[in-house]
């Protein structure tokens, strides 16, 4: 079924659409000579700079074990930088590196150009209902995720 209003394939879209974005931008960003794994950590250290190892699993959904990897080989390149937490000694906080400027902005250009390439074509008032409807679909997520609901909710009668 290709109806547009079948509820049932909103998570295989969604999926689809990050794996194909994702494909694009690895493609486009190979010249960069990083995994999708350390520019998907660099991105989320600038964007939340001090946060921790921890924090950045969870941000990445990855295992802390592996995103300490990820860190280790970005810390060699001279990418990012392991600062200890002044309020907690077995802590180390996460920022980057002043080397890792030029690739952030190869990445951002890249990432600016794939959004015009992909959004071309799309109305703008689309767009805006598009943006509206998902973010009100990740706030709802983000509020099932904080009460730890599994269980589906009965419409009620």
């Amino acid at each position: 079924m290709n109806d547009s209003t079948d509820k049932s394939q909103f998570g295989y879209t969604i999926a689809d659409v990050q794996r194909l974005l994702r494909r694009v931008f690895d493609r486009r960003a190979a010249d960069l000579g990083l995994t999708r794994a350390q520019w998907m950590a660099l991105s989320r250290i600038e964007r939340f700079e001090g946060l921790t190892q921890t924090e950045l699993a969870q941000e990445l959904d990855m295992e802390t074990i592996a995103v300490g990897r990820v860190l280790d080989r970005l810390e060699a390149a001279g990418f990012v930088e392991r600062r200890a937490d002044p309020d907690d000694r077995r802590c180390w906080r996460l920022y980057r590196a002043r080397k890792s400027d030029a690739v952030m902005d190869g990445m951002k250009v890249i990432a600016a150009q794939l959004r015009e390439d992909v959004l071309d074509g799309v109305a703008p008032d689309d767009f805006a209902v598009t943006m509206r409807v998902l973010g009100t679909v990740k706030e709802t997520l983000n509020k099932l995720d904080r009460e730890g609901k599994t269980a589906t909710r009965k419409k009620d009668a």
